[in-house]
């Protein structure tokens, strides 16, 4: 691909570096970009800028947050004695979007998986028996995707922590085999969550 100028090229270039995104659409939107009001583009550019600098991790259950503590985890009408514990920042955004869940959660960061060279020491389990030896957790809810990596991790983490006296259950499976959470439909999510089954090991 022709550009008539380094500066386009390198915006596309950059564009193009998005997931789910190829050179064309890229070239589309930086053509946006140049014809909307140089306002706009800016607002864009500091929006994306403060995105990258601003945002934290929240230090209870690793959300994305604008400050130290989340919103979820700083609000007193929260379950404290429900613990849900997800792959991903995304997964609580579905699972919020459902409104039927009312505890709080624990991003791991990601799911055990051998073949892509992921172990439980990178996730984000020490956070999970810190908070099941402050006592005030009663239920762990495994709310990993149906597949062969969220079974393990879901798994290892019952072997782990079975000792403690909380309850295990796992999301009812309305989410097809396979599935990642985020791509499902509210209402299926929402009762997966309410409809949620005692978890064991030979599930």
């Amino acid at each position: 691909m022709n550009f008539p100028s380094k500066v386009l090229e390198k915006a596309v270039e950059e564009i193009s570096s998005l997931p789910g995104i190829g050179k064309k659409s890229a070239l589309r939107l930086a053509l946006h970009l140049l014809r909307v009001p140089e306002s706009q583009g800016m607002a864009l550019g500091k929006a994306i800028q403060k995105l990258v600098t601003d945002i934290k991790y929240c230090q209870e259950c690793h959300n994305f947050s604008d400050e130290d503590i989340c919103e979820i985890c700083s609000n007193y009408k929260r379950n404290d004695e429900v613990l849900c514990i997800v792959e991903d920042v995304r997964d609580v955004m579905a699972i919020e979007n459902t409104a039927k869940f009312n505890g709080k959660y624990l991003v791991l960061g990601g799911k055990i998986s051998p073949m892509e060279g992921i172990g439980p020491h990178q996730l984000n389990i020490s956070s999970i028996e810190k908070k099941l030896n402050e006592g005030k957790v009663k239920e762990l809810i495994f709310a990993l995707s149906a597949t062969m990596e969220g079974d393990t991790t879901a798994y290892y983490l019952y072997k782990k922590f079975k000792e403690f006296p909380v309850t295990f259950s796992t999301i009812a499976r309305g989410i097809s085999v396979g599935d990642e959470l985020e791509y499902a439909d509210e209402i299926s999510l929402g009762r997966s969550i309410v409809n949620r089954l005692p978890y064991n090991e030979k599930m």
